[in-house]
């Protein structure tokens, strides 16, 4: 069977013998595997700016039974594609030995700007807007987010309480982080980020703030995720990485969007809040340097 790893290889060890056209079309397939898999001939020709029928003199030119057959080797890559952490980082070791630093860095900062471009879509923004709202018309939000998605749960909790929301974080010492939510009722939102494999607690958390009749605003990454089945917003977010360990990146990105436009919803309270927290750290003298001024002299 050829692998997408051996593929790439051959493509870019015989890529100068290659007509011009060809060139243009094995660039497409090494920048993008997944599209090589998942779109049609015609769609991937038009965004690669070439013929449909480039693709399939490319793909018998390596061997391959058309271009059925070079999908097939794209598409059978995702499927086998392992699910553990150690058979991921295995598949990770043999890309580095056959392809390099380079194309490793390249791979994983190209999908990173995948999953960025898609926040920005128009059903993207449409999702964010909505999360906004139902925010900012809550009394409370609740943060939480466990192992690799504390971190945005605490940056989007952070992020509130420079501008003056009313924000909770759902984490404390002993395990009893999840006893803040006993507090949590009709008029707040729970902000509950998890992506697959989804840890347990935080769904559970979900069903709980539902049942204390909490809305929720949901960061994951799929429609079909158990966070959100319990969600009455939901944001998606990327998490496929050519590392062993799924992204958290578009994840981030997110979380501060959506701080952003609550912020910006808030008008002269967030500009009040922001200055009463500026010197409230000037008081501790919190940082190194001085804050920028900017136009107004403040």
């Amino acid at each position: 069977m050829v692998r997408p790893i051996s593929l790439n290889a051959q493509l870019k060890a015989r890529f100068e013998e290659l007509s011009p056209q060809l060139k243009q079309a094995a660039r497409w397939v090494i920048d993008h595997p997944t599209d090589v898999a998942l779109l049609s001939l015609r769609e991937q020709a038009r965004r690669a700016g070439i013929a449909p029928a480039t693709l399939t003199r490319l793909a018998k030119r390596f061997g391959l039974n058309g271009y059925d057959g070079l999908r097939k080797v794209y598409v059978d890559a995702i499927r086998n594609r392992p699910e553990s952490y150690t058979g991921r980082a295995e598949e990770l070791l043999l890309r580095r030995d056959s392809e390099g630093d380079s194309a490793l860095v390249q791979d994983i900062f190209g999908a990173l700007a995948q999953h960025l471009q898609n926040l920005s879509s128009s059903n993207a923004v449409e999702r964010f807007a909505a999360a906004a709202e139902l925010i900012v018309s809550s009394d409370r939000v609740f943060c939480l987010g466990q192992r690799s998605s504390f971190a945005v749960a605490y940056i989007f909790d952070y992020v509130r309480s420079l501008f003056g929301s009313n924000s909770v974080l759902v984490d404390g010492s002993g395990g009893g982080g999840v006893d803040r939510l006993r507090a949590i009722g009709n008029n707040d939102v729970l902000l509950a980020v998890s992506v697959n494999r989804y840890v347990r607690r935080t769904i559970d958390a979900a069903k709980f703030a539902r049942e204390r009749g909490a809305s929720i605003v949901a960061i994951t990454d799929s429609e079909i995720s158990p966070l959100a089945a319990f969600a009455d917003q939901v944001i998606l977010v990327g998490t496929e990485s050519p590392s062993f360990f799924h992204t958290m990146a578009p994840a981030f990105a997110a979380a501060e969007c959506l701080a952003a436009l609550v912020a910006a919803r808030r008008g002269k309270e967030t500009l009040a809040a922001l200055d009463e927290s500026e010197k409230q750290l000037a008081a501790f003298d919190t940082y190194v340097l001085p804050r920028a001024r900017g136009n107004n002299g403040k």
